[in-house]
């Protein structure tokens, strides 16, 4: 965010913490007139500096206990691999993000699942069967201090 002044780097942070806040309160937190303000945040959202607004989900509350991050390894570097690795994993429901990523994996994954065993059997049955794949290492999440995702 380094081509945006400290006014619109107030809104930006605002806008994370609550993407619903009223044009009103995002105002006052960040020191502008309702209408100055409302015309700094057009213009993030038209130059695509702010792209959407998301709602932030609870996993507990929607069944989901379990939560890992895997690092994949293709047996084929080429981009067919990578291409079919890449759409069949856009499938899986509980792939959450898939990163293109450099170093010793192509891939790290986020998955969520409702507990150890629905996370085996997508290890097992999807991940797993995939061609592409010949390398997988899962980091189990057991707790987040810190996670900015909205």
């Amino acid at each position: 965010m380094t081509g945006e002044d400290a006014i619109n780097l107030k809104i930006l942070r605002e806008l994370t913490r609550d993407g619903r806040i009223s044009n009103i309160d995002l105002a006052d937190k960040v020191g502008l007139s309702p209408s100055a303000c409302l015309r700094r945040v057009q213009d993030l959202e038209r130059r695509g500096v702010v792209s959407g607004y998301r709602a932030i989900l609870n996993p507990a509350a929607m069944g989901i206990g379990f939560v890992a991050y895997i690092t994949v390894g293709l047996s084929d570097h080429s981009k067919n691999s990578q291409e079919a690795f890449e759409k069949s994993i856009s499938r899986a429901p509980e792939v959450r993000e898939c990163h293109n990523v450099t170093g010793q994996r192509e891939y790290i994954l986020r998955v969520e699942a409702a507990d150890l065993a629905a996370y085996k059997e997508f290890h097992t049955e999807i991940l797993g069967t995939l061609p592409q794949v010949n390398a997988i290492t899962t980091f189990v999440v057991m707790g987040s201090p810190k996670d900015d995702r909205a």
